[in-house]
């Protein structure tokens, strides 16, 4: 395996330790911030006020402080699909996987995998999202081809150390790694309820380590003569929001994929990124979110959960230079948890938690998906209406539902069942509409 040189020291090591990420943490008592108030004081009063001027100021905001710019160029993009199977997964499905690179010079390279359901007899919604560790762990399929890995440098692995501060190595995956995440993707359940899935993996975008950049897309997109992001370019997880949208690029033009009926899913750090993904393209017609947390469905000025603090230290390529302001210092963040979700409105969205997940802050989640209700309601559409945390189990609310589950930081069968459910009532409009 051949080994980037050491990345980082030990002096890593003291901001992970829990003073920055314990969640017993006193609550601010800052306001937080309106998503229907203007940058002029001036209130949002309907729906097409909210489109023409709230809605630029927010994602202005995230631009700026959180994820930084999308770049608005564009890269030579080449397609080739690769291989087909009509009988996969013992005839459920149809299993595609396409060859996309990217650049002048093919400096990057991705692979999506796409299955879609047999039982189609017309264009099928499609779930899109990334994966932790390569296509090959989604499902125990044979014919899903094994494309070279990021993996931590096995020398370190005896360091306290957070994965992602560690060098890496580029490598192909072994066998055994088939189908290890199959219970997070659950792919025979989606394509058994007549949806189809799309999934890349992130490390081909973005290696998901310090110094990831230099094997991703971002560098494509550096000015003539820029060596180093400027302090509002774009994370990790702009990058990663950005290749969402390529998939959809890809896939509205696949004859069985309905193009209005695309969801942009993601859990943890990919919950963040379905979030922004989601906020930028109008072309998802839903998206859930599954326990993002800090910079994503939850609320920073609550400080509890996974701090800012801990994200900058630990995660820092995720984001853009210009959040590491809020260091110790989250009451003077312009944006939270809620202003991101308002920016889903008025599609569907589902906010997904955990109860045995205390970083991404169960409760804090539930607050956000309560509080972007009011945006909702200026569509005419009815979000989480509840006052009080539900139980355990328990979703509530309409085209924003949010719910907690037993259990800790994963996705479950339980979490696609809500996932399905949610999706049938949320696309039938978007369905509806793709027929006339």
């Amino acid at each position: 395996m051949k080994l980037m040189l050491p990345l980082v020291r030990c002096a890593y090591l003291l901001p992970l330790l829990w003073n920055g990420i314990c969640p017993a943490r006193q609550e601010s008592e800052q306001a937080r911030p309106d998503p229907l108030i203007l940058a002029s004081g001036a209130k949002v009063r309907d729906a097409d006020a909210f489109e023409r001027e709230r809605r630029p100021e927010i994602v202005k905001l995230f631009e700026e402080h959180v994820y930084g710019k999308t770049p608005t160029g564009k890269i030579p993009l080449q397609v080739v699909r690769t291989a087909r199977d009509d009988r996969a997964l013992n005839g459920l499905a149809t299993r595609i996987q396409i060859t996309v690179t990217l650049g002048p010079a093919g400096e990057c390279t991705w692979h999506i995998l796409e299955y879609l359901p047999n039982t189609r007899t017309g264009t099928v919604p499609l779930f899109v999202g990334l994966n932790f560790d390569g296509n090959q762990t989604v499902a125990d399929d044979p014919g899903i081809e094994l494309n070279p890995v990021w993996v931590p440098d096995p020398s370190l692995k005896q360091l306290h150390l957070a994965k992602e501060l560690m060098s890496h190595g580029l490598v192909k995956p072994d066998e055994k790694t088939r189908g290890s995440a199959a219970a997070q993707w659950q792919v025979e359940k989606i394509v058994s309820r007549g949806y189809g899935l799309a999934t890349i993996y992130a490390g081909e975008i973005e290696p998901d380590f310090i110094g990831g950049i230099g094997y991703g897309v971002r560098p494509l997109f550096f000015a003539e003569g820029q060596s180093l992001p400027a302090a509002d370019d774009w994370g990790a997880i702009g990058a990663w929001a950005w290749s969402m949208s390529r998939i959809v690029d890809v896939l509205s033009k696949d004859p069985d994929v309905d193009s209005n009926r695309i969801i942009a899913f993601g859990f943890s750090r990919f919950g963040k990124t379905a979030l922004w993904a989601a906020a930028q393209d109008p072309r998802f017609a839903a998206a859930i979110s599954g326990e993002s947390g800090q910079a994503g469905a939850t609320l920073s000025h609550r400080k509890h959960g996974e701090s800012i603090d801990h994200l900058m230290r630990a995660f820092p390529y995720w984001f853009c230079a210009n959040y590491q302001r809020y260091l110790g210092n989250a009451d003077e963040l312009p944006v939270d948890g809620h202003l991101l979700l308002s920016l889903i409105a008025p599609r569907p969205l589902c906010v997904a938690s955990a109860i045995d997940d205390p970083f991404s802050d169960a409760e804090g989640e539930f607050l956000s998906a309560k509080a972007v209700t009011r945006v909702y309601s200026l569509f005419g559409e009815t979000g989480v209406t509840v006052q009080s945390m539900p139980a355990v189990n328990h979703p509530v609310g309409d085209t924003v539902l949010y719910y907690v589950r037993t259990g800790g930081h994963d996705v479950t069968e339980y979490d696609w069942d809500q996932y399905l459910s949610f999706a049938d009532r949320a696309l039938r409009t978007a369905a509806t509409e793709s027929r006339k």
